[in-house]
C-alpha cells in the first residue's frame, strides 16, 4: 500500500504543478492576444484553479470509479469555504474587507448552485438533462461576470513560443497526473476496503483545493481581498456546474448514499455560513478560526463513516 500512497502523493503534486503551468501560460497567451485581464481572471483563472478537480473527475470516469466525482466536487466545495477561506482569514495580516456588494448577484448565484446540486442528486444520479442545465447555468454565470466589464484598449504582442510549449506540456502533465492520482487512490481503497468516496471527500478534495488556497492567501497578503473571496466563490460555482456536468456526459455517475447524508448537507451549511459572515462586508480572523474548527469537525464526522 505504501507504493500506491507514494504514487498518489507524487501524482497529485505533478497535477498541481502542471495546473499552475497551464494557468500561467494561458494567462500570458491571453494578454498577448489583447484579452482583458478581468475576462482572463473570471475565465482562465476560475477554470485553472478548478482544473485539478475536473481532471481527476474525468479520469475517475474512465477508470470506473465514478463515485469519486461527486465526492470530489462536494469535498472540494467544503474545503474551499472552511479550509481555504478559513486559513486565508486566520493567517491574514488584517480582517478581509470586501469593497463590493457580494450579495447583489454573486452570493445568490452560489446559493443557487448549491441548491441545484442538492436537488439534482436527490435520486442519486445526474442525467443528461440535468448536466445540460448545469452547463447552461455555468454559461449564464460567466456571461454575467463579463457583461459589465469594460474592454480595455491593450496593445497586442506576438504570442511567445515558450508559452505555447508550456501550455501543451502543462495540459499533458495534468492528464497523467490526474490519471495516476485516481489509480493510486482506487488501489488504496481496494486494499484497505475503505470506500473511494471517503478519499475523494478528504484526501483528493484537500489536494485539489491547494491552488485555491495558494491564490487566496497570496491575494489576501497583498491586500487584494476581493480576489481571495471571489476565488473561493467562483471556484465553487465552477466545481458544481462544470466538474459535475462534464464527466457525467462521458459516463454514468454513481452517487453514494454517504454523500447525501453527510457531504451535501454539510456543503449546503458551509455555503449558508459563507453568506452570513459576508453580510458585514468583512471576514474577521476569529471567523476564520471558526471555519477551520468546523472543517476539523467535518473531517472527524467523515472519519466515522469509514
Amino acid at each position: 500500500m505504501a507504493v500506491f500512497t507514494l504514487i498518489s502523493i507524487v501524482s497529485l503534486a505533478v497535477l498541481l504543478i502542471a495546473s499552475d503551468w497551464f494557468i500561467d501560460a494561458a494567462e500570458k497567451i491571453g494578454l498577448s492576444l489583447g484579452v482583458s485581464p478581468f475576462i482572463i481572471g473570471v475565465t482562465i483563472v476560475a477554470f485553472g484553479t478548478s482544473l485539478p478537480e475536473l481532471a481527476t473527475s474525468i479520469a475517475s470516469i474512465y477508470m470506473g470509479s465514478s463515485e469519486i466525482v461527486v465526492g470530489n466536487v462536494v469535498g472540494s466545495n467544503i474545503a474551499n469555504i472552511l479550509l481555504v477561506l478559513g486559513v486565508t482569514s486566520f493567517l491574514g495580516k488584517k480582517d478581509i474587507k470586501l469593497n463590493f456588494n457580494i450579495w447583489k448577484i454573486d452570493m445568490p448565484l452560489l446559493f443557487a448552485s448549491a441548491l441545484l446540486l442538492l436537488f439534482a442528486l436527490r435520486d442519486q444520479q445526474l442525467d443528461l438533462l440535468e448536466a445540460l442545465v448545469f452547463l447552461v447555468a455555468l454559461g449564464g454565470f460567466l456571461f454575467n461576470s463579463v457583461k459589465d466589464s469594460k474592454l480595455e484598449s491593450m496593445t497586442q504582442t506576438p504570442v511567445r513560443g515558450g508559452d505555447v510549449i508550456k501550455l501543451i506540456i502543462g495540459a499533458v502533465m495534468v492528464y497523467f497526473g490526474a490519471d495516476y492520482t485516481i489509480y493510486g487512490i482506487t488501489e488504496i481503497a481496494e486494499q484497505t476496503s475503505i470506500a473511494p468516496e471517503f478519499f475523494s471527500l478528504s484526501f483528493i478534495a484537500i489536494g485539489t483545493s491547494l491552488p485555491e488556497l495558494v491564490v487566496s492567501i497570496a491575494a489576501a497578503r497583498r491586500g487584494k481581498h476581493a480576489i481571495a473571496v471571489g476565488n473561493v466563490l467562483g471556484s465553487n460555482i465552477f466545481n458544481t456546474y462544470a466538474v459535475m456536468a462534464i464527466p457525467s456526459l462521458m459516463g454514468e455517475l454513481i452517487v453514494p448514499e454517504s454523500i447525501l447524508t453527510l457531504g451535501l448537507p454539510f456543503m449546503l451549511g458551509a455555503t449558508l455560513l459563507f453568506g452570513l459572515i459576508t453580510i458585514s462586508s468583512r471576514i474577521a480572523r476569529w471567523e476564520g478560526f471558526m471555519l477551520l474548527f468546523l472543517y476539523i469537525f467535518y473531517l472527524s464526522e467523515l472519519y466515522k463513516t469509514i
